[in-house]
């Protein structure tokens, strides 16, 4: 009797050990099932590229948004206890300082390497660009002539004194333009560059692309500095101001004679302690995929990093193409302090 006991006893144990065993191999796959992303891409159009990775994947992703500092000092604060598996952000200087602060973890991805070109990814693959956004010179159509304006450097020049506008140049944006001028012409020659465009600043810098966009239709200056997707959402737009904006307002695509226009990007890595691994290299490989590359044109009117992709954005499209400048992005996050240096030297606030 008390040896059939402890059999029964044994035997119940072992099913309990089996359900048990079952049950955290359930939640160890429920746990693969799971992307922990924290993005400063702050645009609602991005709801597509979650819902359409869950949907192809069956991975839920837990999303936390915020600005671009905050989340990344949030990331360096909580170390290797952060549940971050993937960190997207916009401007290649970000994604640099965050590379540089041991952030990103180097990822092995034959698709990311056959789709993302050099150009656009860390030569070490711990970040990877997956779309463009041009800086672009807004000018009044009737106040500036064809030919007048073509390159960045055309804004220093001194017949635009108290023509021009531009958000302040702590803004990312802005620094990356200044880096590039200081790897084209030197650090001298970039210095004298900026100096000439506070000197012709109609205005204290302020707001963000779109007010500047806004300021050339208004009669507050004739050129302004913008990226072109602000343009290309009133081109979008059903709002009458907003087209009466693009009815007064052109684009020049700057130096088209020379290096080609400054490109910067929006992407991501993987994180150096992400927990689900698997799951935040497919979803950087599934942002590299037509149909996300598609989703980028479409819903924030930026260019796909993948070459060949179709935009499905007449208004984009309408731009067709145009030089680019070479080079190597990752070098712009290198001379970002110089570029502030010369940036408060020059009081370009």
């Amino acid at each position: 009797m008390n040896l059939f006991l402890s059999s029964r006893s044994y035997f119940k144990a072992i099913l309990a050990g089996l359900f048990l065993g079952i049950f955290w191999i359930g939640e160890a796959l429920t746990q693969d099932k799971v992307l922990n992303l924290y993005t400063a891409r702050h645009y609602q159009t991005d709801e597509a590229f979650y819902t359409g990775y869950t949907k192809d994947t069956g991975v839920k992703i837990n999303r936390i948004e915020g600005g671009e500092d905050a989340l990344f000092e949030r990331i360096k604060a909580e170390g290797a206890n952060s549940p971050a598996d993937v960190f997207l952000t916009v401007d290649v200087a970000r994604l640099w300082r965050a590379e540089q602060a041991g952030i990103f973890a180097p990822v092995k991805s034959t698709t990311l390497s056959k789709r993302i070109p050099v150009h656009y990814r860390d030569t070490d693959n711990k970040w990877f660009g997956f779309s463009a956004r041009a800086r672009v010179l807004a000018h009044d159509k009737t106040r500036i002539k064809s030919g007048d304006l073509a390159r960045y450097e055309d804004l220093a020049n001194a017949k635009w004194k108290g023509e021009i506008c531009t958000r302040p140049s702590s803004h990312p944006y802005n620094l990356s333009l200044i880096s590039s001028m200081i790897l084209h012409l030197g650090e001298e020659k970039a210095t004298e560059w900026a100096r000439g465009v506070v000197a012709n600043l109609a205005r204290p810098p302020r707001g963000g692309d779109t007010d500047q966009l806004r300021a050339v239709a208004a009669g507050e200056c004739a050129i302004a500095l913008s990226n072109h997707y602000y343009y290309v959402r009133l081109m979008r737009s059903q709002k009458s101001e907003d087209r009466a904006v693009v009815q007064k307002v052109g684009l020049v695509w700057p130096n088209q004679a020379d290096r080609g226009t400054h490109v910067n990007i929006s992407g991501g890595g993987m994180l150096q302690h992400a927990s689900h691994r698997d799951a935040a290299v497919k979803f950087l490989e599934y942002l590299a995929s037509d149909k996300a590359q598609t989703l980028f044109a479409e819903g924030n009117n930026e260019w796909p990093t993948v070459k060949g992709v179709k935009l499905a954005n007449p208004e984009l499209e309408s731009f067709g193409e145009f030089k680019i400048d070479s080079l190597p992005l990752a070098n712009l996050g290198k001379t970002q302090s110089a570029a502030q240096r010369i940036a408060d030297k020059v009081g370009w606030k």
